[in-house]
């Protein structure tokens, strides 16, 4: 039977740093490692080239046409096939690709192990930080199209929001700044940590499990680093009433200001059938329905919520309301975690507060919500 074909995905905003991590790694690599790259310089005009390399020169390179502008449909429709054709002719022994920026590595990851489960194994997905940029960058509020980053004309996510997902995905992170390795180290507490001197010690590793992957960026589930570290912290909130709406939805501001990346499951008291989830990054937060609560499912659904908050609502489960809470972590630079508790707490519905009479100023943006 032919041995699998191991394949890292390696991520990263910064297309120059990525750039040279990739080439460094290919030049450490052993004979027959292929790198995969994107020139997504033309994407506007509708077509990707993909270029295959070895350190002997170009094996492969396609232009792809596109009718829609789009890294990731680029990838999609590309990336599995060169990868299954690569592993058909059994001269390689490894590929590292190399994602443009705005690409999602969760996503081709999911895709490699749903579509060539029997030629190809992800080994590693390792996201290159910029150290310079990246704590300014997690705690700021520029866009993808602000910074002229290929993407889709409808794409209007963060730039926090992609670092978020690239470091909270990865199994390694090749980060040279110590400010930006703490903050790296708390938003993703598994990772292997390496500089760029010693990345190419990450060569031939299994690292990348599917499952736990999974766990880690569960939608409401939280992140609570061991320790922290340089000026970096963490709060770790848990509240066992709901917020009240108003309140909630007028300090959302504050609440995130000055923070790199929120998340946790919301319990809104005019949302009482809903499992909310609370994804912050920088200054952006999205607030969206995640399903029912457990307490309102039978026992034989409950596969159809998250293995986290299972687990959690196992060992919380609460007399009067299950498994109804908020659970949220923050983390960032300089946080100041006593005022940050302080202001959560303050937004919570207090025991003399009637449900019956709140507005909801939540509902209007909530696809899936009950509530008027």
């Amino acid at each position: 039977m032919q041995s699998l074909l191991p394949v890292t995905l390696l991520a990263g905003l910064a297309e120059e740093t990525r750039a040279t991590v990739a080439h460094n790694l290919l030049r450490s690599a052993a004979a027959g490692t292929v790198l995969i790259e994107y020139d997504v310089t033309a994407m506007s005009g509708g077509t990707v080239i993909r270029i295959a390399r070895t350190t002997s020169g170009v094996i492969d390179r396609e232009v792809i046409e596109m009718g829609h502008p789009c890294v990731s449909c680029a990838m999609r429709a590309s990336l599995v096939p060169v990868l299954v054709s690569i592993a058909a002719t059994d001269k390689y022994g490894a590929v590292l690709v190399s994602i443009p920026a705005a690409g999602d590595p969760q996503a081709l990851a999911e895709e490699i192990a749903a579509e060539a489960a029997d030629e190809l194994r992800v080994d590693a997905v390792i996201t290159v930080l910029d150290g310079s940029t990246f704590v300014a960058d997690m705690s700021g509020e520029d866009l993808l199209q602000d910074r002229d980053i290929p993407t889709a004309a409808e794409d209007g996510r963060a730039v926090a929001e992609v670092l978020a997902r690239h470091v909270e995905y990865a199994n390694a992170l090749i980060v040279d700044d110590p400010a930006a390795t703490a903050l790296a180290r708390a938003i993703n507490p598994h990772a292997l940590i390496h500089t760029t001197r010693t990345a190419a010690s990450l060569l031939g590793l299994r690292l990348h499990d599917p499952d736990t992957a999974e766990t880690w960026v569960e939608p409401g589930s939280t992140c609570a680093p061991l320790n922290d570290e340089g000026d970096v912290r963490t709060l770790v909130w848990q509240a066992d009433r709901p917020f009240h709406p108003q309140r909630l939805f007028d300090a959302l501001e504050d609440i995130v200001a000055g923070t790199a990346r929120g998340k946790g499951t919301v319990w809104l008291a005019s949302q009482p059938s809903n499992r909310l989830g609370w994804d912050s990054f920088g200054a952006s937060i999205a607030i969206g329905v995640l399903g029912p609560w457990l307490a309102d499912l039978p026992a034989e659904r409950w596969s159809e919520v998250g293995e986290s908050h299972q687990a959690r609502a196992l060992f919380e489960w609460h007399p009067e309301h299950g498994d109804r809470a908020s659970y949220l972590s923050i983390t960032g630079a300089g946080l100041d975690t006593g005022e940050l508790r302080e202001l959560l707490d303050g937004c919570l519905l207090r025991r003399d507060e009637w449900i019956s009479d709140l507005a909801d100023p939540f509902a209007p943006y909530l696809e899936g919500s009950n509530a008027a």
